[in-house]
C-alpha cells in the first residue's frame, strides 16, 4: 500500500515537474517572440523616418528645381538676346561699310572730275558757253563732293557707336557665360538626383509603356491621344490656378486659339516659337501621363492637373520627366527640339478644349 502511495506520489511530481518544464519553455518562446516583434517595430519605424526623410529630399530637390530651371532659363534668353543685338549691330556695320566703300568711289570720281576741270581751265570769251558749263559742273561736282564727305563723316561716326555698343554687349555676354555655366551645372545635377530618387519609377515603366504604345497607335490625332490617357477627376471647382501662370517654354505667341494655322485650320490651342533646345519647364502642378513620340508631333509631354485639367506640349528635343512622376510647376521637364523649336500647347478640361489665353501670361 505505501509503495503505492510512493509511485503515485513520483508520477504526480513527474507531471507537475513536465508541466513546469512546459511553462518554462513557453515563456522563454514568448520573449523570444516579443523581443523579435519589437526588433521589427524598430526597424518599421527606422524604414518610417527614411521614407520621410526620402521625401523630404525629393521635395526639397523638385523646388530646387524649380528655383535654378527659371534662373537657367532667364540666363538663356537673356544671351539669346544679347547674341541676336550683337549679330544685328554687326549686320549694320557691315552695312555701313559698303555704303563707305560706294562713298568712297564717288568721291574719287567727284575729286577726279574737279582736279581735271581744275588742271584745265578755259576763259577764252569764244567759248563762254563752254566756259558757264564747266562751272556749273565743277559747282556741282564740288558740292556732291561736300555731301559725301559729310555722308562719310556721319558713318563713321555710326560706326564708332555700333563699335562701342557692340562691345557693352560682348562684355555682358562674356560675364554671363560663367554664371550660366554654373546654373546649367548645377540645373545638370539636380536633375540626376532627381532621376536618381525615380529609380523605383522607372522599374514601373515598361508595362506602362506597352498601354501607351498601343494608345498612340490607335490615337487618331493629339485630341484623342489626350483624352485617352485620362486626366484628373472632376470637380465642382473649374479654376485651374489662383492666378494666371507662366507658359511652358519662353519664346513667341504666332499662332493663338482659334485663329488659323498655315494649313488653314482652326488652332485648338496656341503655338510657341522658342529658341533652339528652350528649356521647357512644367505649366502646372501635375502628374506626367505621356511622355514619348508621337506622329508629326515629335515628343510630347501631357500631364493632367487638378479639378480635371490637362496639358499637351510638343515638339520637343529630349524629355526629363517619366509617366507617373509628380511635378511643380516650373520644374523643369525637357527642352525644345533645335530644328523644330515651336510648341503646341492645348489645354482640355475633361473632353472640352480651354483657350490657353485663361490660364497663362503670353509669352
Amino acid at each position: 500500500m505505501h509503495s503505492m502511495y510512493s509511485r503515485k506520489f513520483v508520477f504526480s511530481l513527474l507531471v507537475l515537474t513536465a508541466s513546469a518544464s512546459s511553462a518554462f519553455a513557453a515563456n522563454d518562446e514568448l520573449a523570444k517572440i516579443q523581443k523579435q516583434i519589437k526588433q521589427t517595430e524598430i526597424q518599421h519605424k527606422k524604414i518610417e523616418e527614411q521614407l520621410q526623410t526620402s521625401l523630404k529630399d525629393v521635395e526639397k530637390t523638385k523646388k530646387q528645381l524649380v528655383k535654378t530651371a527659371d534662373r537657367v532659363s532667364s540666363l538663356e534668353e537673356q544671351r539669346s538676346s544679347m547674341a541676336k543685338r550683337i549679330a544685328e549691330l554687326d549686320k549694320q556695320r557691315d552695312k555701313i561699310n559698303a555704303e563707305l566703300t560706294q562713298n568712297r568711289n564717288s568721291i574719287m570720281d567727284a575729286t577726279s572730275s574737279i582736279l581735271f576741270m581744275a588742271s584745265n581751265p578755259n576763259f577764252d570769251a569764244t567759248t563762254m558757253h563752254d566756259y558757264v558749263l564747266t562751272s556749273v559742273m565743277l559747282s556741282s561736282a564740288a558740292e556732291q563732293f561736300d555731301e559725301k564727305i559729310m555722308d562719310a563723316t556721319k558713318k563713321l561716326e555710326e560706326l564708332d557707336t555700333i563699335h562701342d555698343k557692340r562691345m557693352v554687349e560682348k562684355e555682358k555676354l562674356d560675364r554671363s557665360a560663367k554664371k550660366y555655366t554654373n546654373e546649367k551645372n548645377e540645373l545638370d545635377k539636380l536633375l540626376k538626383t532627381r532621376s536618381a530618387q525615380n529609380e523605383k519609377l522607372k522599374n514601373e515603366q515598361i508595362a506602362i509603356q506597352d498601354k501607351l504604345k498601343q494608345l498612340s497607335a490607335r490615337a487618331k490625332n493629339i485630341s484623342e491621344l489626350s483624352a485617352g490617357v485620362g486626366s484628373s477627376e472632376m470637380s465642382g471647382d473649374a479654376k485651374f490656378s489662383s492666378r494666371k501662370l507662366n507658359t511652358p517654354v519662353r519664346g513667341k505667341l504666332v499662332v493663338r486659339y482659334g485663329e488659323k494655322t498655315a494649313l488653314g485650320l482652326k488652332s485648338d490651342g496656341w503655338r510657341i516659337r522658342a529658341r533652339g533646345d528652350a528649356l521647357v519647364m512644367a505649366p502646372a502642378d501635375g502628374v506626367v501621363k505621356f511622355a514619348d513620340s508621337f506622329r508629326g508631333f515629335g515628343k510630347v509631354i501631357i500631364m493632367s492637373h487638378k479639378n480635371g485639367y490637362n496639358t499637351v506640349m510638343t515638339n520637343m528635343g529630349s524629355i526629363d520627366a517619366l509617366v507617373g512622376q509628380e511635378v511643380l510647376a516650373g520644374e523643369p521637364i525637357g527642352r525644345m527640339n533645335p530644328n523644330k523649336p515651336e510648341m503646341y500647347l492645348e489645354v482640355r478640361r475633361g473632353k472640352n478644349l480651354v483657350d490657353p489665353a485663361r490660364l497663362f501670361n503670353e509669352p
